[in-house]
């Protein structure tokens, strides 16, 4: 994919920068969980409350970061909404009232919530469908995703308590991750230039809601996102709690994931090229389940790490490949994204929940088994999109004889 002007060549940079920023920012809530449920002396039920919290957050953004774009400006808006990234953690830092640590779940929601719309807008308008700058853009995302629990380890090896210092951190973080958009070149400014090119602009009509791939795409993003949400969330108590890891090896294990998923996303990013994406979603999609269930099953420590690195690979390009199937859609229409977006996050906020009361009232091991029904769901959606997919080419097929 090539682009011409310098303005999209820093768009291109500054957006991938900002998405790995993006990805330290968003993996330390599952991370400091643990630290701060034991500060705090949360229970179970609160700590989900605040990991759906922050899914509410992400689901505000999602869409109301698009909508306000109209009115102020996308850049405005993506400054506005991720300077909560910043500020919710001096409130984690310095405040002891549960109801501020709440409002700081909140604010670390809204943040991420208007990074994802900003970034996988901006990625698609510059390259519309093309599922491997989109694993590109996520493969940032998880380079960041797998460096902070690594550096949460490091700081805490020898002190629990140090966790504080890990806030620190992802303050200054935020405040970078703040800087890189304002550096961003102005999203509108860069779309008008590229409609004196004879590049499409996005219309503001609802037609996207006629469109199959619509519902399609939006229901395997949000059971998609049950899953990733309530595995990453979830992932380190569950493995501290059981007794299956200790708490070192717990952290350690949530770099493994993210360094798959890296290697995954840019597998996906390489294989677009070469192989058609609704073959290569339906694989990772049954790589996917199956990872899963292995790493429910296993008790040995070595099996545990291959279910992990298996799951994290398998999973990796679900999201990106699926957002690319979708890619005309939110080319033709501007606000169809927000629209998949924010339907496809209610996953990320009910499932933490229901995971955090299945837990208190049977145990986080069962907590994390009720992931399987979301999972096998999602395998079923993207089983239906290949054949929806192949219908629509054999229609488009014999449209063109006919034409011809």
């Amino acid at each position: 994919m090539q682009f011409t002007t310098l303005e999209e060549k820093k768009q291109l940079l500054y957006t991938y920068l900002a998405f790995m920023l993006n990805g330290i920012l968003a993996l330390s809530i599952g991370s400091l969980l643990p630290f701060i449920r034991e500060t705090r002396g949360l229970n179970y039920a609160f700590a989900g409350l605040l990991v759906s919290l922050h899914s509410v957050g992400n689901l505000f953004s999602s869409f109301a970061s698009g909508t306000l774009s109209v009115f102020i400006g996308r850049k405005r808006s993506i400054l506005l909404f991720n300077a909560c990234y910043a500020l919710s953690y001096v409130l984690i830092i310095f405040s002891r009232s549960n109801y501020m640590l709440a409002a700081a779940y909140l604010m670390t929601g809204l943040a991420r919530g208007a990074s994802s719309n900003f970034g996988n807008y901006t990625i698609n308008n510059l390259a519309p469908g093309k599922a491997g700058v989109l694993n590109g853009l996520h493969a940032m995302f998880s380079i960041g995703a797998f460096s902070f629990p690594i550096i949460l380890t490091i700081l805490t090896r020898t002190d629990a308590d140090k966790w504080v210092y890990a806030c620190y951190f992802i303050v200054a973080m935020g405040l970078l991750s703040w800087l890189l958009y304002f550096l961003i070149p102005d999203p509108e400014a860069l779309e008008k230039g590229s409609r004196k090119r004879g590049k499409k602009s996005g219309e503001n009509g609802w037609g996207f809601f006629r469109e199959p791939i619509f519902y399609l795409c939006t229901f395997t993003l949000f059971f998609y996102l049950c899953a990733e949400q309530g595995v990453i969330g979830w992932l380190i108590t569950y493995f501290e709690d059981t007794g299956l890891l200790s708490a070192a090896l717990s952290q350690l294990m949530a770099s493994v994931l993210w360094v798959m998923m890296l290697s995954g996303r840019l597998t996906a990013a390489w294989l677009s090229e070469k192989v058609r994406k609704e073959r290569l979603l339906l694989l990772m999609a049954v790589g996917f389940v199956g990872f899963f269930f292995w790493l429910l099953l296993c008790r040995n420590t070595v099996l545990i790490v291959i279910g992990i690195m298996g799951f994290g690979y398998s999973m990796a390009g679900i999201y990106p490949t699926t957002v690319s199937f979708c890619g005309g859609l939110i080319q033709k229409y501007s606000m169809a994204w927000s629209f998949i977006l924010t339907t496809a996050s209610f996953g990320s906020i009910l499932m933490p929940m229901i995971i955090g009361r299945i837990a208190e009232r049977a145990g986080i091991a069962y907590g994390m088994s009720s992931i399987v029904v979301v999972v096998l769901i999602d395998l079923a959606l993207i089983f239906s999109l290949n054949i929806y997919m192949r219908k629509r080419e054999q229609g488009e097929l014999q449209c063109h004889s006919v034409n011809k």
